[in-house]
């Protein structure tokens, strides 16, 4: 009940401070490859104003690493140390899963070799020393996200970073372990949650978010890949296209997805397409995808843009902290600012 009435309070202050308010809303057409965006800008100082768990803060300093801003990744790393723990982990605040402050790895790693910081190649050898040889995993050595868990969710944690120090052939039998499991290939689509010791699902369904963190994944693990790795590559483009073909099948008129993914009576969200567009503009600049994908990421990034308020916060994203219920989160910020750069990105290269 208190929970109730504190969140109505919520609402109420945000009505009347007039923060619900979405500022004018800029097409993408109109926006000019290599100018500053005010609305980047105000998302940017929205994502740092949010409290942060470990997760949100890998995938917010990731987002501001992929920008080129690599200070703010240096201090988001630094910061991400004072609550580090006796395993490596860090950002530890509270209940969050095993493998979530591997979110942090690759600006971790990078902020380190930038920096040349001793304390933070210190906390990079750490966390990597915890995901390849502390971090408790299945039989088959698939990383659990929660006890005897493997989440969808885990394909942007250990994965990419296990791609970034060049432990690739890690970051392949992560991505096969969890594919075994969660992939649906009538579907062209992930489960969210399975339960290894009970050798059933805990949540069989299509999460839209959950398959955006798959995309987002396999995304970044191609772009790691060398040259000399190209069969491998391939693989996982295969795996990529598969993916956003089977998303994009559920997507809304409005370039948007429901919450389930194949379940109409579910909330409209907007972090699924966000992060899709980013996978998309991404794949593109890469030459992994074809051209032809634009076009539904244009939409849905468009779709996103119009759900900024005046004070930068992306609205309708699976709301923080219990994610069932459309509001705002750290992640769906980081995901907004990743998506824009990512467009500008391909825009600068064409």
């Amino acid at each position: 009940m208190r929970f109730y009435l504190s969140m109505r309070l919520i609402a109420v202050i945000f009505i009347s401070l007039g923060l619900t308010g979405f500022g004018q809303v800029v097409d993408i057409r109109s926006l000019k490859a290599g100018e500053s965006d005010p609305l980047v800008q105000k998302a940017e100082q929205a994502a740092l104003a949010m409290q942060r768990k470990d997760w949100e803060q890998g995938v917010v300093a990731q987002a501001f690493l992929e920008s080129g801003n690599s200070e703010m990744a240096i201090r988001m790393a630094r910061a991400a140390m004072i609550y580090s723990n006796e395993q490596g982990r860090l950002a530890v605040l509270g209940d969050s899963g095993l493998i979530d402050c591997a979110m942090l790895g690759e600006a971790l790693f990078h902020a380190a070799q930038i920096s040349g910081n001793a304390a933070l190649k210190q906390a990079d050898e750490r966390l990597r020393e915890y995901i390849l040889k502390h971090a408790t995993r299945a039989a088959d050595g698939t990383l659990y996200h929660a006890q005897q868990q493997m989440w969808v969710d885990s394909y942007n944690c250990a994965i990419p970073y296990l791609a970034v120090i060049s432990q690739y052939d890690e970051s392949l039998k992560q991505i096969e372990g969890l594919r075994k499991r969660l992939w649906n290939p009538d579907k062209k689509l992930f489960s969210h949650i399975w339960d290894e010791r009970e050798q059933k699902f805990v949540n069989k369904n299509f999460w839209g978010v959950g398959n955006g963190w798959a995309a987002v994944g396999l995304t970044r693990v191609i772009r790691a890949m060398p040259a000399e790795r190209q069969a491998d590559k391939d693989r996982l483009v295969g795996y990529l296209k598969d993916l956003i073909d089977g998303c994009l099948a559920y997507r809304r008129p409005d370039g948007l997805f429901h919450n389930v993914l194949d379940q109409p009576d579910t909330f409209v969200e907007v972090n699924a397409a966000q992060m899709l567009a980013y996978s998309i503009y991404t794949g593109i600049q890469g030459g992994w995808l074809p051209d032809d994908y634009r076009k539904a990421a244009n939409r849905m990034r468009q779709a996103a843009r119009e759900k900024v308020d005046k004070n930068g916060f992306v609205h309708d994203v699976c709301g923080a902290p219990i994610f069932n219920s459309p509001g705002i989160a750290p992640e769906g910020q980081a995901f907004f600012l990743l998506m824009e750069t990512a467009a500008r990105k391909l825009d600068q290269a064409k």
